[in-house]
């Protein structure tokens, strides 16, 4: 979805920001709930990952009605969540954490039609909610991916910063360029997505056509950065387990591809002395071709909205209001208060957007602002019953590749061999 809201340098950068700036932003319900009901939400790592309470506060400030939160534990959400969906002990709000479990759920009847929910213009992700026409579910978050560095690593190597025109061959000659004894030019987390998330959206990809030709290109130069040196080999990231934060906030790479969540993350981390201090900035992720690069046009990158549906088996007298949540959590009110705890909102109006760059540690630079407000996020989970098994087989083959167990071109007609067998 094209989300072009701000040109660069056009955010006002403001020192505060009171909820009555933000009034007027929640749309009227579909229905009013008759007084003061405790709902429960869904949510997990509660104590380092604050918007559910940042919500659940907003919500209940505005209209009275609680949130009581429901932990899980992150690493098991979805089978846990599911399990208590199908025991009928699920929170009443069920927060979407992987948006390829909504048709899962959808079939097995465990989320309620939330069609009457009224999304905002300028709402991004609200389309990987929805199943036959259907509305499950609406986002509250969309992440996209950008392209984090480190502006003092690129001073000392005498290297030009991103400036949004970078294809992935000006991201390799600059990963070369910052290389040296002590770090390395660049890291790229295990996870598939770091591949093929951005093939399937640079090269028109779809993971349920089947055919994976079109990832050839990404996880060639992949492989050629990690025979070089530039970034730490897979095989060596598998076993001794880095995570990207330390990599990126030690100071161990200059570059790093990674979701805009990571921006509240490395703020509050090098506040505690975790990560290092240093200055830094975000860009546009690098692009396929030059046509989408430059900011004169509109990148083109990937990220799965997070979002919220409401339990199908929750108390009638409870319904309303669920659903005033799920409208309160797309509004500018509530999507100002994410902002301002450095979360990229769904909704990123111009008065969210200040809201955003208003906080403490955000860079503030025009490149930044241009790589946050504006870019075609493609999601990186169709919504499907097949995507959950299709991801299985295209974990395999990233895995595969990338601990050269077997050829590119053999990995991805193994992988296609297999989709056809589903």
């Amino acid at each position: 979805m094209n989300r072009k809201f701000a040109a660069a340098g056009g955010l006002v950068i403001v020192a505060t920001l009171s909820l009555a700036a933000c009034s007027g932003g929640t749309a009227e319900p579909a229905e009013t709930s008759a007084g003061p009901v405790e709902l429960t939400l869904s949510g997990w790592s509660l104590e380092t990952t604050p918007e559910f309470q940042t919500l659940a506060d907003g919500f209940a400030k505005k209209t009275g009605n609680t949130v009581k939160l429901v932990e899980y534990d992150p690493a098991e959400y979805n089978t846990l969540l599911t399990a208590d969906l199908s025991a009928g002990s699920a929170p009443d709000i069920i927060t979407q954490k992987e948006v390829k479990y909504v048709s899962t759920l959808v079939g097995g009847g465990q989320l309620l039609d939330v069609s009457d929910v009224k999304i905002p213009d300028g709402v991004s992700g609200a389309a990987s909610y929805e199943v036959d026409g259907t509305q499950y579910g609406t986002p509250y978050r969309q992440d996209s991916w950008v392209l984090y560095y480190n502006k003092d690593l690129f001073d000392a190597a005498g290297v030009a910063y991103p400036d949004g025109s970078w294809t992935w061959d000006d991201y390799d000659k600059a990963a070369k360029e910052l290389t040296t004894a002590d770090h390395k030019g660049t890291y790229e987390h295990r996870w598939q997505s770091t591949t093929q998330g951005f093939a399937n959206a640079q090269f028109d990809g779809d993971i349920l056509s089947g055919d994976y030709e079109y990832m050839t290109d990404l996880y060639e130069k992949r492989l050629a950065r990690e025979a070089d040196g530039y970034q730490i080999d897979f095989a060596t990231s598998s076993a001794n387990s880095p995570t990207y934060q330390g990599e990126f906030g030690k100071q161990h790479a200059a570059m790093l591809p990674m979701g805009t969540w990571y921006v509240a993350t490395l703020i509050s981390q090098q506040k505690s002395g975790e990560a290092d201090t240093f200055n830094w900035g975000f860009a546009p992720i690098p692009q396929e071709s030059s046509k989408t690069a430059g900011l004169d046009n509109t990148p083109v990158t990937f990220g799965d909205p997070t979002g919220f549906g409401i339990n199908a088996a929750i108390d009638p007298a409870k319904a309303a209001a669920a659903k005033e949540f799920l409208e309160y959590a797309m509004s500018d009110d509530a999507a100002s208060l994410l902002a301002g705890i450095g979360i990229t909102p769904a909704n990123t109006s111009d008065v969210v957007s200040k809201a955003y760059f208003a906080v403490d540690g955000v860079p503030t630079d025009d490149l930044s602002k241009f790589a946050w407000s504006t870019h075609d996020t493609k999601p990186e989970n169709p919504t499907s019953d097949k995507t959950a098994a299709v991801q299985t087989i295209l974990g395999t083959m990233h895995t595969e590749i990338l601990m050269k167990t077997k050829s590119v071109q053999q990995a991805i007609s193994d992988a296609e061999a297999a989709f056809k067998a589903l």
